[in-house]
């Protein structure tokens, strides 16, 4: 089995889009209105093979309630230097937590007020490659 995507429950998919895409750096895999009223956008994060969708009209995903997924994670090399990026394109993103020197989080939120958070797992730092 592979995990693949993650409907995340938008208000304004132009904005979450642009937000995913410009701040984040998501690339854009799939941005389609296949009939009239229901538009799929499918966005990846950098080295990811899982994705995100954004959509209307889609059932199960246009029932759910814009800003209500929770604690999403995105693995990154070096939570902090990801922090100062982020933060420098202006993403409200906040301090870092530290785990007894395991491991470290930065939480930070989308425009629709859905809630990630950069962890970096130091052991794991040779999974990324740039």
């Amino acid at each position: 089995m592979k995990f693949e995507l993650v409907p995340v429950p938008v208000a304004d998919v132009d904005r979450a889009k642009a937000f995913y895409t410009d701040k984040l750096g998501f690339a854009v895999d799939v941005d389609i209105e296949p009939v009239p009223g229901t538009r799929i956008v499918q966005l990846t994060p950098p080295g990811s093979a899982c994705s995100i969708l954004l959509s209307t009209a889609l059932p199960g995903i246009a029932e759910m309630t814009p800003g209500s997924l929770r604690s999403l994670h995105l693995v990154v090399a070096d939570a902090r230097a990801t922090r100062a990026e982020l933060a420098a394109k202006g993403v409200d993103v906040g301090e870092v937590d530290e785990h007894e020197g395991a491991m470290l989080f930065v939480p930070f939120a989308d425009p629709d007020g859905n809630t990630w958070v950069l962890q970096e797992m130091p052991w794991r730092s040779a999974d990324f490659t740039s």
